[in-house]
């Protein structure tokens, strides 16, 4: 596993697409328990160069009930993003992930983590990479159908500022399926000492 991080650490594939130019950003251990699927770092990740130290990272910590050091033991949470590079910014938010990245990473990354009992897809775009053809017509349909993926799979909106409005629009996301997410995400690490 070790090797293969430093690999994908030095990854130079999409250099040229970059506007901060690469710096990898994920967390991965062979022990691994449960899988973070974002979409791909923003600007303060890419500066600090740890994953969902901001905002969005804020609202996903509550979601899961965790504080950050039990978000960051690589022991027990990996976590990789679609992208592990900062696109770049768009006319609506940032730039969606490289389509280089998960198909050059992922499948060897995941190869190297078999513990995983739970992937938490944050996203359309990790729920695009990780469910393929299995996801629904709308984020807002995916996310309501979270029991159809477990006990692999369970997906999320992104937990961006930005996504305020959907949060508004979907009161149901915060009443059932939060509380559903902190029990299954619970049970996956619990599983991990048992």
């Amino acid at each position: 596993m070790e090797e293969l991080l430093a690999r994908v650490r030095a990854c130079r594939v999409c250099e040229e697409h970059l506007p901060l130019g690469p710096r990898p950003v994920l967390r991965a251990s062979s022990s691994a328990r449960v899988l973070i699927a974002g979409q791909a770092p923003g600007t303060r990740v890419h500066e600090t160069g740890i994953p969902w130290n901001d905002p969005s990272g804020d609202r996903l910590r509550e979601w899961l009930g965790i504080g950050r050091e039990e978000f960051y033991d690589v022991s027990r949470i990996a976590i990789i993003p679609t992208g592990l590079c900062y696109p770049g910014k768009g006319t609506r938010g940032d730039l969606p992930p490289r389509p280089e990245c998960a198909p050059l990473w992922m499948p060897p990354l995941l190869e190297l983590m078999p513990r995983l009992r739970l992937a938490i897809l944050a996203g359309t775009h990790a729920q695009a990479w990780h469910l393929g053809p299995r996801r629904k017509r709308t984020m807002a349909e995916t996310v309501a159908a979270w029991r159809e993926y477990l006990p692999e799979f369970f997906p999320l909106p992104h937990p961006s500022p930005r996504n305020i409005l959907w949060f508004r629009r979907h009161p149901w996301f915060e009443r059932e399926v939060v509380p559903a997410l902190r029990r299954e995400f619970r049970a996956a690490l619990e599983d991990a000492q048992g």
